[in-house]
C-alpha cells in the first residue's frame, strides 16, 4: 500500500494506479475531478498489505474533532497580518505640512 497522505488528488490517483489499487473519497462525490486538494488521511494505512485491484479510502478533510482544519493547503488565513515596511514610514494622507518660519538655509 502507498503512501498518499500529503499528496495532491491527482498524483494521488497516479500513485494509486501505480500500485494497482482503486481509490474511493467519501467526502468528495467530484474525487474524478477533484485535482490539487491534498490527501489528509488514508484507509488501509501506508504500508498494509492488500490485493491488487482493493479500493482505499482516501479523505481530503478533517472530520469533526479530529483537529487540523483543512486539507492542508497552504492559504491566507483572515484576519491577515499588518501593513509593514514602507507603508509604515509614511505620514496618513492628507496630513498638513507646515513651514517653518525663520529657517535660513546656509
Amino acid at each position: 500500500m502507498p503512501k498518499l497522505v500529503g499528496l495532491m488528488a491527482v498524483d494521488a490517483r497516479e500513485a494509486a494506479e501505480a500500485g494497482g489499487v482503486l481509490l474511493a473519497a467519501p467526502d468528495r462525490p467530484d474525487f474524478r475531478r477533484t485535482v490539487v486538494e491534498y490527501v489528509v488521511r488514508q484507509y488501509p494505512p501506508p504500508g498494509a498489505e492488500i490485493p491488487r485491484g482493493a479500493v482505499v479510502t482516501v479523505w481530503f478533510e478533517f472530520g469533526e474533532g479530529e483537529g487540523g482544519g483543512g486539507a492542508g493547503v497552504h492559504e491566507p488565513r483572515l484576519p491577515r497580518p499588518g501593513g509593514g515596511g514602507m507603508q509604515r514610514e509614511l505620514d496618513e494622507p492628507g496630513a498638513p505640512y507646515y513651514a517653518v518660519a525663520g529657517f535660513n538655509s546656509p
